[in-house]
């Protein structure tokens, strides 16, 4: 979809607090609660611009077996077309439309190649 750009990745861990412990050392990261248990936004400590990024528990993950490698959210404007081009495209949904409280409206699919990927429309009113 035009003007789609990435918006946002996702660590997803087994142990979230020795993953948060790993990556604050390696890139010298910090992290912001977002009040959800074992998901925390990456905060990069230069205030430098970079897409926003997550650790979570991989009891966040909606698909059937453990992800490995990152999760990886586009921008889009209409989450409901994205879905419909990801499928007529070949595709798969794997998570229909879904708030994410205050943040916005996602969608999580696998493209031809089996690789997950996330699609968001940012609206801070979603429920």
């Amino acid at each position: 979809m035009a003007g789609s750009k990435l918006s946002h990745f996702a660590i997803h861990a087994n142990d979230f607090a020795r993953a948060k412990e790993f990556y604050g050392a390696v890139f010298d990261w910090e992290f912001r609660d977002y009040g959800a248990d074992e998901f925390c936004q990456i905060v990069p400590r230069d205030g430098g611009p970079a897409p926003i990024g997550a650790i979570e528990s991989r009891r966040y993950n909606s698909l059937d077996r453990d992800m490995y490698g990152f999760e990886c959210s586009f921008s889009v404007e209409d989450v409901d077309a994205t879905a419909r081009a990801v499928e007529a495209a070949g595709g798969t949904i794997v998570m229909r439309k879904t708030a994410i409280p205050n943040v916005g409206w996602i969608i999580k699919f696998r493209d031809t190649e089996g690789n997950l990927a996330c699609a968001v429309r940012y609206d801070s009113t979603a429920k």
